[in-house]
């Protein structure tokens, strides 16, 4: 095997660094896409953070913002705990 990188001519090691590149960009795009499919870009997901104790620290829009937030989180944790309901059965 040494012998084969001994005999190759100069120059080869850019194309292992192109391929290695285009594997990365391919690896970065599917996780962009998980990402976006995963709603991890929710810019109102840092009104999670807060509870009913903080409302003194924020203004009204921002604590209407949070109520608005919190509902719409639960929302979502119930339609994906049946969702994962229905799998379970489903499975059983």
């Amino acid at each position: 095997m040494g012998e084969f990188f001994r005999n190759l001519p100069d120059g080869w090691t850019i194309y292992v660094w192109l391929v290695v590149a285009a594997m990365i960009l391919v690896a970065a795009a599917f996780m962009l896409r998980w990402a976006a499919k995963n709603n991890q870009f929710d810019e109102d997901i840092k009104y999670v953070v807060f509870d009913e104790n903080d409302k003194d620290k924020m203004t009204e829009d921002e604590f209407n913002k949070h109520k608005e937030v919190m509902a719409e989180q639960e929302q979502l944790r119930k339609e994906y705990l049946a969702k994962k309901a229905e799998e379970n059965k489903k499975r059983a």
